[in-house]
Formats: C-alpha cells, structure tokens, sequence
C-alpha cells in the first residue's frame, strides 16, 4: 500500500496542483521570458522554476514524501537509493517547445513506488489538456471541464501503423523500427511527454525512444500509459519488438538517465 492515498479527493487534489502550475506558466508563455542556461547548457526559463517551487509547495502540504525535481535534481544517490515511494517531477516538460511557442510543454508529476510510477499527472497547459491515472486506477483525458477514460489501442491487419517520435530530437536508429514494420507507417511529430499520452490515448500504437531522456520526463505519462492498459518497456534498436524486454523502472541505479525505451498497447 502506497503512503499517500490514491483517493479520489487526493487525485483530484493533484490534477488541480499540475493545472495551477500551468497556470502560472502561461502567465510567463504569454509574454517576454528571460532565458537561463543550466550546468548542461540547456535552456531553462522563469516558467521552470515558477512551477517548481509551487508544486513542491503544494506537495509538502499533503505529503512528508521526498520529492526529486529536475529542478531539484542534486540527490546524492545514497539517500535515493533508501526511497521506497517518493514524488517525482518535470515542472515544464518540453521547455524548447515552449521557447518555440508550439504549445507542446507539459507540467509532469507522477508518484513512484519501489520503481514503478503508480500514479502521474500530465498536464499540457497551452492545449487546456490533463491526462491522468495510474495501474488500477484506469487512465484518464480532462478537457473542457469533461473527464473521459482513454485506453490504448491495438493495431489492425491493413491499418496504417501510427508511430509518434519527438519534434526536437530525432534519430536515423527509428527508421531502423519503422521498416521493422509490416505495412505502412506515419509518423506523428509531438514534443514532451505528450509522446506517451498520444500512445495512452489511443491516437498513436507506438513510441519508440531511441534518444536521451531522463527519468522525470517519462515517470508521469508512464503511469497515465499503464492506467491505459499499455506498457513502456526497455528497447533495444535491434531487436525493438522483443517480448521478454524488461519494464522501464525508476530510482534503480546512480544515473538519472532512461535507457531507450518502446511504448506499445
């Protein structure tokens, strides 16, 4: 049993703490925003942080869970390593399609529990958009004040096959999965973690990642993809639709990093 209850007020709850955040960055997305540099060279904006600090905020008000950030990401892995079910969150998922104005950014807060996400809310403020849900919990579109269950689909004898990569970052390795295929295959560009959603929501049957990601970008909508009966498991370019591949999993090892990953039905 997790530590934090995963009822319907909590749930709610936290959908509303991710919307809020959104808020907050709109409120920067609609104007001029000044433009940092992290240690890695990555662009990280006021919305980042603007967002960060509430969510933390907030989550300390219902919980005495750790919580790991990308913006607050300097966790020695001795004191991770001890964590059983901690908070785990991307305040603005997608900052470059949020400095290119595309609308494609996403506020992530999943709730982890001995490696696996149990529980993640994916909020896309610009699209109006939340997806959340969890194993056993069913997985879930709100949009325009209505909530609608959302599941994965299977992909149909002569249907074209609807594969979903990133707009940023791409790599010849998917072309490799896409021939890999048997019949013909589109392409759906998305940014952020809405990748997984589009899979979870039934609107693409694949996600292949063959690029870096680390574990705060994938942790919400994975969750949302298990609540949608779909699974995100760790890929290998060559043998990419391996049934004995294992499940991603989080806060297993020192590096952050995911390792290439497939999201499937």
């Amino acid at each position: 049993m997790s530590p934090f209850d995963l009822n319907e007020k909590n749930i709610n709850i936290l959908t509303d703490i991710a919307i809020e955040a959104g808020h907050k960055i709109l409120a920067i997305y609609k104007k001029d925003f000044d433009v940092y540099k992290k240690d890695d060279s990555s662009p990280l904006t006021e919305a980042d942080l603007a967002a960060h600090h509430y969510i933390v905020e907030q989550l300390q008000n219902i919980s005495n869970l750790p919580i790991l950030s990308e913006e607050a990401s300097d966790i020695d892995w001795e004191t991770r390593k001890a964590w059983t079910t901690y908070w785990l969150l991307d305040p603005l998922d997608g900052t470059k399609e949020f400095i290119k104005k595309n609308g494609e950014f996403t506020v992530n807060i999943a709730l982890v529990q001995n490696g696996e996400p149990i529980f993640g809310v994916v909020h896309a403020p610009a699209l109006a958009t939340t997806y959340f849900g969890g194993n056993g919990i069913g997985a879930f579109e709100l949009k325009n004040g209505h909530t609608n269950s959302i599941a994965v689909v299977s992909h149909q004898p002569n249907e074209i096959w609807r594969v979903v990569g990133s707009r940023s970052h791409q790599s010849s390795e998917i072309e490799k999965i896409l021939t890999a295929l048997p019949g013909e295959t589109e392409l759906v560009a998305m940014g952020s973690s809405l990748k997984l959603c589009c899979v979870a929501s039934g609107k693409a049957h694949l996600y292949p990642r063959v690029g870096p990601t680390s574990e705060w970008d994938t942790a919400a909508a994975h969750a949302v993809v298990l609540g949608a009966g779909g699974t995100v498991k760790v890929l290998d370019p060559d043998k990419p639709f391996d049934a004995k591949a294992s499940t991603l999993r989080y806060n297993q090892k020192e590096s952050l990093l995911n390792p290439f990953f497939m999201v499937s039905n």
